[in-house]
């Protein structure tokens, strides 16, 4: 296996925050790794070093001569053009370009990659990297912005072209497909990193084993150190030279046992959504409910405990499902009646973004320096606790802090309004994985409706009871029903067919209709339970792809004869 990259020792810090310390890893050809870590951790910030973008303050990066590295970042812009004069101008090839288009997706038709979705933008961005033909890929935050098709998608594009890759995530179900090694940045572990061979969820047992072990270890100083707060407590104040030996490793003990408390001591943040407890057997009911050429003849009913998760491509309704139901649009047909004086918490991702010159403080407790929760009275130093901030962090600009952090804040604003119904437009993004559970808690735990959008599909499947498609109007119960049937959607790629111009290019045009057939049977039956099958199938697809390809440039090259 081949050595790609490797750090020793580096540090980075902005300001007085301190990222991480002494870090030190190696990556190799052949390496799909998942790098997750609590917000703040520095992820993001040790891609950047990785791709040459930001430098360590101190500590060595070594990389493979005429490494190439492909670096895609959370967000993008792009100029006013369309995706096909974006890949032309990269590729210099009409046909590559057009190639790449089908790969992505996209119709064709699209007129401006600076109007595009955020996962629309993300699919061009890898594109881009990826005609760079990089040894290594790293992908911070790949799944965000994504619809379920669209995480979908990217599972079996990166599987089929991509050998070696970084990717943050805290998308859980996309880990455990997507990975064979994972390494979590925590200052729970002794070297600031923990990093396991396979899977994400032999990630998760190997890291059980070791913070168990790790207890036991603490443990074990513990009563260490009490004897040796006994004997010094009991020895003369004359000392020995041997009795100042004992004392310099008591010290040590001590200081053992302080990182090993330290290290153990598991942080989360504590969310709370408070329900109103009403008894209300329906809060809301939507009758034949229609918007323009979007949906029509919906019917929904919200009773307290009820989970609904809203499925559907990008454009197919669900935030404005979510928005008229909020009341912040009204339907061109149907109806909605509530509850009398019914209380409705609506997260909109796009409304949620603060100003970023935002103070902590300001953003956290913009009345004064207390919140009031459930009735009572919380000062701002508690309340930063409870969301896992420091106090003496309280007048640090939000641009300072890392998207979970500001999504954490977010959620605090949504904890201090009581609701019967929770309507929540993508919670999750930038939440790391600790904070996504205690989220899923609470909403399993919440006495009202909730209705959900995310591409979370651990979330769903962990908190829904109910499922719409908005695409096929149908209601599930059971999320793995709607699973079965859109990988198959999703992998499915339209057929193109070559001009009719003579005889050789008749059988090149057979020849793909052949492999393309060929193409749509695999992608409609992957196996998606079992990672290794799936991968095995990615190749094929891929080597499939690439030989119709071949076959299109010699078509063409023909009809240029011609």
């Amino acid at each position: 296996m081949s050595l790609l990259l490797n750090t020793q020792s580096i540090d980075k810090s902005f300001g007085s925050l301190r990222l991480f310390r002494d870090l030190s890893l190696s990556v190799f050809a052949g390496n799909r790794i998942g790098l997750i870590g609590p917000n703040g951790a520095g992820k993001s910030t040790l891609l950047k070093i990785l791709a040459g973008v930001e430098l360590p303050d101190s500590g060595t990066l070594s990389l493979k001569k005429e490494l190439k590295i492909g670096y895609v970042s959370q967000s993008q812009d792009f100029p006013d053009k369309s995706p096909f004069e974006i890949l032309q101008e990269w590729t210099h090839s009409e046909h590559i370009a057009k190639t790449w288009l089908s790969k992505l997706g996209f119709t064709g038709n699209e007129e401006s990659a600076a109007k595009l979705s955020g996962g629309w933008k993300k699919r061009l961005a890898i594109a881009l990297e990826l005609l760079k033909n990089p040894d290594l890929l790293l992908l911070d935050e790949p799944t965000n912005h994504l619809d379920l098709e669209g995480v979908l998608w990217l599972e079996i594009f990166l599987l089929r072209e991509v050998s070696t890759f970084i990717l943050v995530s805290h998308d859980r179900y996309f880990l455990q497909k997507m990975t064979n090694r994972t390494i979590e940045i925590n200052a729970s572990y002794p070297e600031g990193l923990f990093s396991i061979d396979g899977s994400f969820e032999n990630f998760l047992e190997k890291k059980q084993l070791f913070l168990e072990g790790q207890i036991q270890q603490e443990r074990s100083v513990a009563t260490k150190a009490r004897r040796e707060i006994h004997w010094l407590r009991q020895t003369p104040k004359a000392r020995t030279s041997k009795s100042q030996a004992r004392i310099d490793q008591a010290a040590d003990i001590f200081t053992e046992h302080a990182n090993l408390k330290k290290r153990n001591t598991q942080r989360s943040a504590k969310i709370q959504f408070e329900g109103s407890d009403r008894q209300t057997r329906k809060l809301l009911v939507a009758k034949n409910l229609g918007f323009h050429s979007l949906f029509q003849n919906l019917d929904i009913t919200l009773s307290p405990g009820m989970r609904l998760g809203l499925i559907g491509t990008n454009g197919s309704g669900k935030t404005t499902l979510l928005r008229l139901l909020a009341r912040e649009l009204e339907p061109t047909q149907g109806t909605i009646k509530e509850a009398d004086a019914l209380k409705i918490v609506y997260f909109d991702q796009h409304r949620a973004k603060l100003p970023l010159h935002l103070t902590l403080r300001e953003a956290l407790a913009p009345n004064g320096d207390y919140v009031i929760f459930r009735g009572n009275p919380i000062h701002i130093n508690g309340w930063c606790k409870r969301f896992l901030f420091s106090p003496s962090s309280l007048e640090m600009p939000l641009e300072k802090l890392s998207g979970g952090e500001r999504a954490r804040i977010t959620i605090a604003h949504l904890m201090l309004q009581q609701a019967d119904i929770l309507l929540l437009d993508e919670p999750t993004n930038d939440l790391d994985i600790p904070t996504l559970e205690t989220l899923e808690d609470n909403l399993n735990d919440f006495s009202g409706a909730v209705v959900l959008i995310t591409h979370d599909r651990c979330l769903l499947e962990q908190t829904c009871t109910q499922f719409f498609s908005l695409n096929t109007g149908e209601f599930f119960s059971d999320f793995k029903e709607w699973k079965k049937e859109a990988p198959k959607k999703i992998a499915k790629a339209p057929k193109k067919r070559a001009p009719n111009k003579h005889n050789e290019s008749k059988q090149i045009e057979k020849q793909i209709g052949l492999h393309e057939e060929k193409l749509s049977q695999l992608s409609s039956s992957l196996p998606e339970d079992n990672p290794q099958k799936l991968q095995e199938a990615c190749e094929q697809i891929a080597e499939l792809e690439h030989q119709i390809e071949n076959l299109y440039t010699k078509w063409a090259e023909l009809n240029e004869l011609s």
